[in-house]
Parts: C-alpha cells; sequence; structure tokens
C-alpha cells in the first residue's frame, strides 16, 4: 500500500542519515509490549501488528540495514509506552485526504499506532470530494467566510458523500491494511447531536453541537477498532446538519477524555511568523496562543483551528497538536519522536 521506503521515526527536519547516531537514552528493557496480553496475546491483534509494521517498517529491505530498522523500533519504545492504552482523537481532511501516498501514510499510522495499543479515533471531513460530486449535478459550491453554505439539496449530497461514500472507502482501507474499523456518523448512536448554527439563515444546514454521547465509541475503542466518523449530526427532530470536522474531533476528543487531539492540515502548523514557513512554534500553551492571536499572528483559517483545540483542552484533554498533514507518516512523526510534526498546543 506505501511506496517502498522505510519510516524513520525523526522530525521532519532531521536528515534520516544521522538519526542512528541519535544521543537519546532508551530503556534496555521491553515490558511494555509483554505487559499488554490483551494486544499481543489476541491472534488478530498480532497479525495486525504483523501487517502494519511490514507496510511501515519493511517494504524496501535495502534502505536501511537491519540494525538500523531495529534502532528506530526500540527509540519508538518509550512513547508507545507513554500512549499505550490511551485515546487519541484524528481529524483527517486537506491534502492528506486528496493525495493517494499521503492516504496511504495517513492509513498505516493508524494501523501501527493502534496495534501498538493506542485507542483511536478518526474524524473525517471531505470537502474536495463533495464539491466534485456537486459540480456532477451542476450545483455550484459556495462558502460563507470559510463555512459550506448547505441547503437541502447540497445537505443531501453532503450526507451521501460523506457517509456513504468517503467513510466507507477509509473503512476499507483501514481494514484492509490489517485493522478492524468500524464507520459511523454523528447521527449513529445519538453520538453527535446538532443544533442550527447561529448564522443560519446564511448559512443553512450547517450545524454546531449541542451534545455528544460517546456511549456506542467506547466498546469499539476498548476493544482496539477503529471508529471512523463522518462529521454529519442530526437535530433532536432528525434534521441532519453538516457539521466542521475540526469542531467534531474536538468535541469528541474531550467526551471521551482523549490523551491528545492531533488536526490534520495543509500548513506546517503555527507560524511566529505567517510568511516564513521555517518560524514553526514547536510547542505553545493557552496563554501564548491567545497572545498570538491579539497580535494578529495567527489569523485567518488558523483561528477556528486553534479555537477548536483551545475548547477541547479546556474540557479535559491533555495536549492538541496541528500538524502538517502534506508529510508522510506525521502521524507518526507527532506521536512516537520528541521533534512531532506541527505545533502542540498545552493547557
Amino acid at each position: 500500500m506505501l511506496a517502498a521506503k522505510t519510516l524513520p521515526l525523526s522530525s521532519p527536519v532531521t536528515k534520516v542519515s544521522n538519526f542512528p547516531d541519535s544521543s537519546l537514552i532508551f530503556p534496555k528493557s521491553i515490558p511494555a509490549i509483554k505487559a499488554n496480553r490483551n494486544i499481543l496475546s489476541n491472534p488478530f491483534q498480532a497479525s495486525c501488528l504483523k501487517t502494519s509494521l511490514e507496510s511501515v517498517v519493511a517494504p524496501d529491505t535495502q534502505s536501511y540495514p537491519g540494525a538500523t530498522r531495529v534502532k528506530i523500533l526500540s527509540e519508538a519504545l518509550p512513547f508507545i509506552q507513554k500512549f499505550r492504552g490511551k485515546t487519541i482523537v484524528v481529524k483527517y481532511g486537506g491534502a492528506a485526504m486528496k493525495s493517494e501516498a499521503l492516504q496511504a501514510s495517513v492509513i498505516a499510522d493508524l494501523v501501527l499506532l493502534s496495534c501498538v495499543g493506542m485507542r483511536i479515533v478518526f474524524v473525517h471531513g471531505g470537502g474536495p470530494e463533495i464539491n466534485q460530486w456537486l459540480g456532477k449535478l451542476g450545483i455550484k459550491p459556495n462558502f460563507l467566510n470559510g463555512l459550506r453554505v448547505t441547503d437541502a439539496s447540497t445537505m443531501e449530497i453532503v450526507s451521501m458523500v460523506l457517509v456513504g461514500k468517503v467513510n466507507k472507502h477509509l473503512v476499507s482501507l483501514i481494514n484492509k491494511a490489517g485493522a478492524t474499523a468500524v464507520g459511523l456518523s454523528g447521527i449513529d448512536g445519538h453520538l453527535l447531536t446538532a443544533r442550527p448554527s447561529p448564522n443560519s439563515e446564511q448559512l443553512g444546514f450547517v450545524g454546531d453541537i449541542a451534545s455528544v454521547d460517546p456511549s456506542v465509541l467506547r466498546p469499539l475503542i476498548d476493544n482496539y477498532h477503529i471508529p471512523v466518523i463522518a462529521s454529519v449530526a442530526a437535530d433532536k427532530r432528525g434534521q441532519s446538519y453538516n457539521i466542521n470536522a475540526d469542531t467534531a474531533a474536538g468535541e469528541l476528543a474531550a467526551a471521551l477524555g482523549a490523551e491528545k487531539l492531533l488536526l490534520l492540515t495543509d500548513v506546517a502548523g503555527i507560524l511566529e511568523d505567517r510568511n516564513d514557513p521555517g518560524s514553526l512554534v514547536k510547542q505553545i500553551d493557552i496563554k501564548g496562543v491567545k497572545k498570538m492571536t491579539d497580535d494578529g499572528k495567527i489569523a485567518g483559517g488558523m483561528i477556528p483551528k486553534v479555537n477548536c483545540c483551545v475548547r477541547s483542552l479546556a474540557q479535559g484533554v491533555k495536549t492538541a497538536s496541528i500538524i502538517d498533514g502534506r508529510l508522510q507518516h506525521s502521524l507518526l512523526l507527532e506521536i512516537l519522536t520528541d521533534e512531532g510534526a506541527g505545533t502542540m498546543i498545552t493547557g
């Protein structure tokens, strides 16, 4: 599924050739993987881990010698120990959804993280796919302040594309990669209850989230299945609404008491200087985010993403990261290395 490359678990700016010389000190034993008997004593989970490791680490055996590949895996151990058994909510969209290579990278990352014991919840949108189908039906997409204006006919297409097409395609890819995915929307099991947006007169059936009931998710994530959730919800009368996927992911992360919320985006993260991609802010707290916003350094489309992260942190999520979905294996870089692949926001 992936291109024949071996994954270096390093930062996107670290040269691969220098990685084996890392001075990081790691434990000499491997208690974490053995300790989680529910994962590796289960034949399916063992097979799942084997499949995902093969797809990520060993497709091209000529690229790196065996000792280097083993060292890379061993250096991931402390991070696996740290996040094993924790819930991680990932919002998927943007370039990572449009590129087949990046899509394969994201799927492989999800499967690997699930197979080493992380409870993954995968939330997706699908704007480009919706636009494509609206075009086929002769409906011109219309946006207001970055939000899709959603009349009744557009809402019907949104539901068909997100729930019926994109969601099931992602489920199929995850299952094929060796994990077990279950496709849902916010409507299923009263997972998300919607309410009209304050600008509903202009936006139509674009909704906010009134409440979250994660009951339907808990048995899935406790058994290391991967819920794949389309960002469509309904109000108490059954009217469907188009929900911003970042917002859906943030509210789900809060309701599940997630360790991490990860938003895949088409930028490097929060930049000190919006015109300088090299000015990435690696880590920042809520106070720092507020100051950068007041100073105009966080603006435009980054504001709702940052607000989503801040809201989830205020409700108990440990960390929220805005990461560069244009990088292959950005999820692994963010979770299994110190360098990360974007900006991590803390409370």
